[in-house]
């Protein structure tokens, strides 16, 4: 902001500063991220019959996960980059659409070929969601509340897994998976509807900014956001591991019959996790983002080593859920504030490695599941946990550090 030699005119800049949160745009950002994450893994609560129905075994369809991840993890910073002149109501609006499409052809695909081709499609449609929202968030909220207005639109992730998920899978088991993909439509063509009427249209940027053919490489050297990048490509990598084959993980244990209240344990967790996110993010990012990573550890422990008890099933979930559901608002703020004026691309770099991340584990998961059996979930989460630990504890000046420098 420039300097004035009187106090009228900064006086002048305090209306915008003490603005609120737009909600009601927020909210339906929110929704778009409802959308994309339960799209993305609403298949690893109907995985059984969505494998039997397709004729596959479950690990091959718990890649509708992975396909859906790679096609975001190989569109986000390209569509990124060839979308950045254009306004962003239209680019969500767009992608919204091609949610619509997607769900629909995987409702009503008989095929697994084609229902992978659907979910490829999804994925696209969500690395031109990913690439936006965050960003669109941060420009429609004032300066000092760009924090909250990004943990009011990731509150679309925890919905999705604490309401989204277990109502897809209890009615998948009453009516069929198919029913739950025709309500993603639904949904989605509501949403659209939603987004025309409520949400400030938003220009792309300037001729200037999208000359600059290097701003990945820049936002690479800026201390900190290679360490966020990291966490974030590990953790993810570990969550999905376990996450996309819950369901068989539960049926080995015996509470197959329970995976829809389980998600739901995990989802209303997680629901608790981005408030306490919400409200303290400003000022102990850090330290939420430590206690996100230990509490998932131990969950993943108690079920590596003690899973055999179902009453600590349900506490390993309900830690679980704790820790993850402020994660995607934790790394998303992190790397903005690390990136500073190269946000934008670290923002885009994000959402690729953590759809690599999604894509990986889904392949990574069907590897272990068929070599080693599901027990081998838990601990290939501990091992994975290790090092995220270890570089969000390091990060202390850069990534992670004590004080945020955009704290309000």
């Amino acid at each position: 902001m420039r300097s004035e030699t009187t106090t009228q005119p900064a006086l002048s800049h305090r209306p915008v500063d003490e603005r609120g949160l737009p909600l009601r745009a927020l909210l339906a950002l929110a929704t778009a991220v409802f959308i994309t994450s339960l799209t993305e893994t609403l298949p690893a609560g109907v995985l059984p019959a969505m494998s039997a129905d397709l004729g596959v075994g479950e690990s091959a369809a718990g890649q509708s996960v992975t396909i859906y991840a790679v096609g975001t993890a190989l569109t986000a910073i390209p569509l990124s980059a060839a979308t950045a002149g254009l306004r962003r109501k239209r680019l969500l609006l767009a992608a919204m659409a091609g949610f619509a499409a997607a769900n629909s052809v995987t409702a009503a695909s008989t095929a697994y070929p084609l229902t992978m081709v659907a979910r490829f499609v999804a994925g696209v449609a969500a690395g031109l969601a990913w690439a936006l929202l965050a960003g669109y968030a941060r420009r429609l909220a004032p300066t000092h509340l760009q924090g909250k207005a990004i943990a009011v639109v990731m509150t679309g992730v925890p919905v999705a897994l604490s309401l989204g998920v277990p109502a897809g899978t209890f009615l998948g088991d009453a009516l069929g998976w198919r029913v739950t993909f025709s309500l993603m439509t639904v949904v989605a063509v509501a949403l659209i509807g939603w987004i025309a009427v409520v949400v400030p249209e938003q220009p792309g940027q300037s001729r200037q900014r999208r000359g600059d053919r290097a701003p990945m490489l820049r936002a690479l050297r800026v201390p900190g956001v290679v360490p966020v990048l990291f966490v974030t490509l590990v953790f993810v990598l570990a969550h999905t591991i376990l996450y996309t084959y819950i369901a068989t993980f539960l049926r080995h244990l015996g509470m197959g019959g329970s995976t829809d209240l389980v998600l739901l344990v995990f989802g209303g967790a997680s629901m608790v996790s981005i408030w306490m996110v919400g409200a303290h993010i400003d000022r102990r990012l850090r330290a939420l983002t430590v206690a996100s990573t230990l509490l998932v550890a131990v969950a993943a422990g108690l079920l590596a080593l003690l899973a055999d008890s179902p009453a600590l099933v349900w506490v390993a979930v309900a830690l679980w859920g704790l820790g993850w559901g402020g994660v995607p608002t934790l790394l998303q703020t992190a790397v903005a504030d690390a990136g500073g004026d190269t946000a934008d691309a670290a923002q885009a770099m994000l959402v690729t490695l953590w759809n690599a991340a999604m894509a990986g584990g889904g392949v990574a998961g069907g590897v272990l599941l068929d070599l080693f059996g599901p027990t081998s979930f838990p601990w290939t989460v501990l091992g994975l946990l290790l090092p995220v630990a270890a570089v969000v504890i390091a990060a202390r000046a850069h990534g992670f550090p004590v004080r945020r420098v955009n704290a309000a």
